[in-house]
C-alpha cells in the first residue's frame, strides 16, 4: 500500500488515516497530501474489466451519474485510489435539518441521480456487470429467507413448525414472483442515505458495485423507507412525486395504482431483507451497531403488510415471534 501510494503520488510525505468501516469487508483510508485528501479503497485483487466496482463506476459516469473519480489503481494489490467525497452524507444532512421536509432539496438531488441510473444508464448498451445479474424470483426469495433465518430463527430463536415454514415460503415465493415480473432497469441495489454523499452541492453516489437489473421500486423503497432516517409518509410521497415528474422527461409514466401496489410489495421484501442484514451482523458477527434499526424497519414491514390481507400468515409470524415487542438493543 505504501509503495503504491508513493508511485501514484510521486512523493512519500503523506499521511494515511483508516476510515470507519461499514458492513462490508472493504477497507477505506484517507490519504492526506499537500493539503488535499484522497480515498484509498483496499479489497481483494481483481481484473479491472470484470471488477464490478470499476465496471459500474465507468458505466454510471458515462450516464452522467456523479460518482468518485478514479485517480489510480493496482489490480494485483486490490487497491483503488479515488477522489475524496468528504464526510457529509445525506443521512447527516437529514438529521441536521429542523424538520424532515427541510431536506427536500437534497432528496431532489438524490432523485436526480437515481433517474440517471434507472433511465440514462439502462439505455447505454455497453458491457457492464450491472447487465449481467438481476433481481429475479430466486434473488428476492433468498433475501426474504435471509430475514427469516437471521432475525426470526437467529436473533429471536423462534422455531417454525414444518407447516408454518411451508406457508411462509409460499408467501415469500409469491411476493418474489410478482416483483420479478415487473419491468427491469439498472438498480443501484443499496440506495440509502449513507451511500449518498454531498460535495459542493452535488449528490454523489457510492457503494454501487452490486448494481443489477430490477424494478425501479427497489431503489425508491431503499431511499424513502430508509432505516437510517425517519421520513414521514406525506414527505415520502412528495419525494416519489418528484421522481414521477422527472421520469416524464424520459417518456416514462406510471399507472399510479399499480405502482403503489408494487411499491408496498417491494417495501415488504426490501425492508424485511434489511432486517435480515441488521440481524445477521449481530447473529453471525456479534456486531451490535445495527440492532437499533430493527424495530423501526420492522414497523415498516408491518405497515405495508396491512395492505395485503392474503399475507396475514407473515404478519402473524412477526407478532407471534415477538419481533415487534423485542428490545433488540438489550440483546
Amino acid at each position: 500500500m505504501q509503495l503504491f501510494l508513493e508511485q501514484s503520488l510521486k512523493k512519500s510525505d503523506f499521511k494515511i488515516i483508516q476510515l470507519a468501516g461499514d458492513a462490508s469487508t472493504r477497507k477505506y483510508y484517507r490519504v492526506v497530501v499537500d493539503n488535499q485528501s484522497l480515498v484509498l479503497m483496499k479489497w481483494d485483487p481483481f481484473q479491472p474489466e470484470k471488477y464490478p466496482f470499476i465496471s459500474v463506476l465507468n458505466h454510471f459516469a458515462e450516464a452522467g451519474v456523479h460518482v468518485p473519480k478514479i485517480i489510480d489503481m493496482s489490480a494485483k494489490d486490490g487497491l483503488v485510489l479515488l477522489e475524496d467525497l468528504g464526510d457529509l452524507t445525506l443521512e447527516r444532512k437529514f438529521w441536521e435539518q429542523k424538520t424532515p421536509e427541510n431536506s427536500f432539496p437534497y432528496y431532489k438531488l438524490a432523485i436526480d441521480e437515481i433517474i440517471k441510473i434507472h433511465y440514462s444508464a439502462s439505455v447505454i448498451k455497453k458491457p457492464c456487470t450491472a447487465f449481467d445479474i438481476e433481481f429475479n424470483t430466486e434473488k428476492f426469495l433468498w433475501e426474504m429467507n435471509y430475514g427469516k433465518d437471521n432475525l426470526i430463527k437467529g436473533v429471536l430463536g423462534f422455531n417454525l413448525s414444518a407447516q408454518a415454514e411451508a406457508e411462509i415460503i409460499a408467501i415469500f415465493t409469491k411476493i418474489s414472483e410478482i416483483l420479478h415480473n415487473e419491468p427491469k432497469y439498472i438498480s443501484h441495489r443499496d440506495y440509502h442515505s449513507r451511500n449518498l454523499m454531498i460535495k459542493f452541492d452535488k449528490m454523489c453516489v457510492i457503494d454501487f458495485q452490486d448494481a443489477r437489473l430490477g424494478p425501479v421500486q427497489y431503489d425508491l423503497v431503499s431511499l424513502v423507507k430508509d432505516s437510517y432516517v425517519d421520513i414521514p409518509d406525506g414527505y415520502g410521497q412528495k419525494i416519489l412525486d418528484y421522481y414521477f415528474e422527472r421520469a416524464k422527461e424520459f417518456n416514462k409514466t406510471f399507472d399510479v395504482s399499480h405502482f403503489n401496489y408494487i411499491y408496498e410489495l417491494q417495501s415488504i421484501q426490501r425492508c424485511f431483507k434489511a432486517c435480515g442484514s441488521f440481524a445477521s451482523f449481530f447473529h453471525q458477527r456479534e456486531d451490535r451497531r445495527y440492532l437499533k434499526y430493527l424495530t423501526p424497519t420492522l414497523r415498516r414491514v408491518i405497515k405495508s403488510l396491512a395492505s395485503f390481507p392474503e399475507y396475514k400468515t407473515f404478519t402473524n409470524l412477526l407478532i407471534d415471534s415477538g419481533a415487534l415487542e423485542k428490545d433488540f438493543e438489550a440483546c
